[in-house]
């Protein structure tokens, strides 16, 4: 039963989500709060594996889920279900997308998609913020100030901004601090 039910959400995410793998982390973080497969902890586990393994993001993360809920063979089904509704909207998509790609419809969808994925974007990336610094995992939960992760992200920000360098630079940076100062 967990194989249909991880096919049938991951099927879903593939389906909904628009502007790439980070756009999944709200479907992801909704799916700690539904299921025991993994906690929302975990999907900031996961956000830091798959920037560190070669591929796509979102396919990263939902094989690191699905081997999280169900072994092995959830991870193959997590990643296919992911990836069979890109393929196929990819391939209806092209073909239309050719004739109206400048027209003013689709511009404006376009127009209305972009701040809504990145309101979705910014909301993870406040509750990531709010879990490594505050230890927040939801509403209602006590709060278990960091000072340490505080400090190494106000000095952290402005670099990545600056400096531009790959995001395992910064995870492995981020590992290493980690592991130096214990937090």
């Amino acid at each position: 039963m967990i194989y249909l039910l991880l096919f049938w959400e991951f099927l879903k995410i593939g389906l909904f989500t628009l502007g790439g793998g980070l756009a999944s982390l709200p479907f992801l973080y909704e799916l700690a709060g539904r299921y025991d497969w993994f906690t929302k902890a975990q999907v900031a586990d996961m956000v830091a594996v798959a920037e560190c393994t070669p591929g796509p993001l979102a396919i990263n993360m939902a094989t690191y889920a699905g081997v999280q809920a169900a072994g092995i063979p959830g991870g193959v089904l997590a990643t296919t279900a992911l990836i069979i509704p890109s393929i196929l909207i990819s391939l209806l998509v092209s073909t239309v997308l050719a004739h109206w790609a400048k027209g003013p419809v689709l511009q404006n969808i376009f127009s209305g998609i972009r701040p809504a994925v990145s309101g979705l974007l910014s909301s993870i990336a406040l509750s990531m913020v709010f879990l490594a610094i505050l230890g927040v995992n939801g509403p209602g939960q006590a709060i278990l100030f960091n000072y340490k992760a505080l400090i190494f992200f106000i000095l952290l920000l402005p670099a990545v901004f600056r400096l531009k360098k790959h995001p395992i630079v910064y995870v492995a940076l981020g590992a290493v601090v980690g592991l130096i100062f214990r937090f």
